[in-house]
């Protein structure tokens, strides 16, 4: 194989999504698959959640959810968080972020959404005294729900988490009934202050942590191989890659693979982890460049041309790759490009 090979387990989805679900009961339990499911493949995703009882989608922008719609069929809520036109995508959902958004969608439906301290979209204060004191435009519309947005749910000791679900349970209160939509993916995770109608969780689907500082209580999801192209044998005092950056300090043996921050393996990287060949760690190191990466497999005498280094999987997730580069799990796995040939587990 000339390129990565990027192993998505569509039965680990499911099954993370089903622990969600368990405790969310008896709340439902939706999916977020923006960013094409979080870089690892919204359609058969979406499929084999849909397959599994998953009744309600969310994603960011109307094109990803014209996908999710065309991979399920009709049937399942598809929610734009981002919102869209009136008008102009009637097998979706828009998401209303606005009194203008809600005035807008006259005739149609939606979600409210309100913003309880997330300071980015949904209703402000001043529109919700606005609405509360003439609701008419409530009555336009069919509301499927009224959500809101944790800003910390993953600190769970944040004073902001109690404030926002007080303060969403206090807008709710002005509103007439509508079923409700609050947790994300560590929102599921603080208690029952935090249950609604309707979860949205994202990242947890995927494997990445909810509950960081804790263990995991995701199942793994995502396993990234990549081939070595050349292998090459340089003496104590030689230099690898741009900048040469990393300097050997014995006798040592690269190996370059087909990788690089063009196929979203962050440059951030450089020189630090390791892929996992025979079972053996080989560290990263120089610069990672556009195309390419090297390893040291000085102590993995077996290493062959041609052969698989797992990057993502077991031994080294998505969070600690994240934590390596100075971001999050969110980014690596979104960050991952198109030139990988994908391969989907079974659900």
């Amino acid at each position: 194989m000339e390129q990565g090979l990027l192993t998505v387990d569509l039965g680990a989805v499911v099954r993370n999504w089903r622990r969600l679900c368990a405790r969310h009961a008896p709340g439902a339990v939706a999916a977020v698959v923006k960013a094409n499911g979080y870089g690892l493949g919204a359609a058969p995703i979406a499929r084999a959640l849909h397959a599994a009882g998953c009744a309600h989608f969310f994603v960011a922008h109307p094109a990803e959810g014209e996908a999710v719609r065309d991979a399920i069929g009709p049937g399942p809520m598809v929610a734009v968080l981002n919102g869209f036109a009136p008008g102009t995508h009637p097998r979706l959902t828009p998401v209303l972020n606005s009194l203008e958004d809600l005035r807008a969608h006259a005739g149609g439906e939606g979600l409210l959404h309100l913003d309880t301290g997330m300071s980015r979209l949904g209703l402000d204060a001043s529109e919700l005294d606005a609405l509360a004191a003439d609701p008419t435009p409530l009555g336009a519309v069919r509301l499927r729900y009224v959500m809101t947005h944790l800003a910390c749910a993953d600190e769970a000791s944040h004073p902001l988490n109690r404030l926002q679900a007080e303060r969403f349970a206090v807008a709710c209160a002005r509103l007439p009934p509508l079923p409700r939509s609050l947790a994300n993916s560590s929102g599921l995770f603080l208690g029952s202050p935090f249950l609604s109608d309707l979860a949205r969780p994202g990242c947890a689907l995927y494997g990445i942590n909810p509950i960081p500082g804790q263990p995991n209580p995701m199942e793994a999801v995502v396993r990234l191989e990549v081939p070595i192209l050349q292998l090459r044998d340089i003496p104590a005092g030689a230099t690898v890659g741009y900048g040469a950056g990393w300097t050997a300090a014995r006798p040592t043996r690269i190996a370059t693979v087909a990788l690089g921050y063009a196929d979203g393996w962050l440059r951030a990287q450089s020189g630090q982890g390791f892929g996992v060949l025979h079972g053996s760690r080989a560290p990263l190191v120089g610069r990672v460049s556009m195309d390419l990466t090297t390893y040291d497999v000085t102590e993995i005498p077996a290493a062959r041309v041609g052969e698989m280094i797992e990057v993502l999987g077991p031994a080294q997730d998505a969070d600690a790759v994240a934590a390596l580069a100075g971001t999050i799990g969110y980014e690596v796995l979104t960050s991952l490009g198109a030139r990988y040939t994908r391969r989907y587990l079974p659900a």
